[in-house]
């Protein structure tokens, strides 16, 4: 049976998230005191304490989400086996692509965190320089998607920019812009239009300073070929070696992410099997809509942890 780990992306974080597996195993809380020392940031108190509204903003969330994604990854070795699972494939939604690269060796963990704390920083701070938004489009494909941004657009910036599962596209571009695509929406088919609660247009041309400053923190490190095969967002197609790693991943923050044809590939590779590692379960609920009856586990607390153990 062919398997794959997928890892969630940014909207996956909760307070509370990895407290239960940093008490109960020193490889988890070390993680965490790692990050802590690589970024500076108190992860642990923002993960376990919150505030919510802290905990939320994109550069405090992005780096968080990674270390509990790579905690909970480690005690699912730490607890399984390291060769109970043996994944042939990784991926991850946006940020979450970041953590599978990680996952299968590309860079090591400091790097890794301190690569998407600064993703993290350098995409609020484009976010906030023009006032933006994201809307869920509910219904809708994609060339009616694109129809009713080329209609809504005007003199502002509007774009698809997650194509997330079959009748659910989210949408980015300026403010004006995201309300008009919420008023005409249903006039092109759509079921809904609901504006997203994020720092402003991931996904975009907005993002383009970000992309060029983190180009310049990507030319600091050093990345090694993947060694699992990881489905890359912007093309759904996996990575051929560490050479297309930076322009991918600089891609993805301007460019659409295409997670929908990245599970559509994984199934037609034979996949049969999936586990989402790190907080919530919002891949999972994505997938029901890719493929309802996909063999699914949301690994993302002790005690979904020992079931899978048990099961071993």
């Amino acid at each position: 049976m062919k398997t794959a780990f997928l890892f969630p992306g940014q909207g996956a974080q909760h307070v509370g998230m990895g407290k239960d597996i940093c008490e109960a195993f020193d490889s988890a809380s070390d993680l965490f005191d790692r990050a802590e020392a690589a970024t500076g940031l108190p992860i642990k108190v923002l993960c376990f304490e919150g505030p919510e509204d802290k905990l939320n903003s994109t550069d405090i969330a992005q780096p968080a989400i990674f270390t509990v994604s790579a905690a909970m990854l480690q005690v699912m070795k730490d607890t399984v086996g390291e060769d109970a699972i043996c994944p042939e494939y990784m991926g991850g939604l946006s940020l979450g692509e970041y953590t599978a690269l990680y996952a299968a060796g590309a860079m090591d963990f400091e790097t890794g965190v301190k690569l998407v704390a600064r993703r993290g920083e350098l995409m609020q701070k484009a976010a906030t320089s023009v006032p933006s938004s994201m809307v869920s489009i509910i219904g809708l494909d994609e060339p009616k998607a694109q129809e009713l941004c080329d209609a809504a657009r005007g003199d502002g910036i509007l774009t698809c920019a997650n194509f997330n599962c079959p009748g659910q596209i989210v949408v980015t571009g300026t403010i004006d812009a995201c309300k008009q695509v919420e008023e005409m929406a249903e006039q092109f088919g759509a079921k809904a239009a609901i504006p997203i609660k994020v720092a402003g247009a991931f996904h975009s041309e907005i993002m383009i300073p970000a992309a060029e400053e983190l180009g310049k923190t990507f030319d600091e490190i050093t990345l090694k070929d993947p060694g699992v095969c990881v489905v890359s967002n912007v093309d759904a197609q996996p990575y051929s070696g560490a050479g297309e790693i930076k322009d991918k991943l600089l891609a993805q923050l301007t460019c659409s992410v295409r997670w929908q044809q990245c599970m559509e590939y994984l199934l037609a590779q034979g996949v049969e099997k999936f586990y989402e590692i790190g907080p919530g379960k919002v891949l999972a609920g994505l997938m029901r809509r890719v493929h309802r009856r996909a063999d699914f586990t949301s690994v993302n607390s002790c005690e979904v942890i020992e079931k899978i153990a048990e099961a071993k």
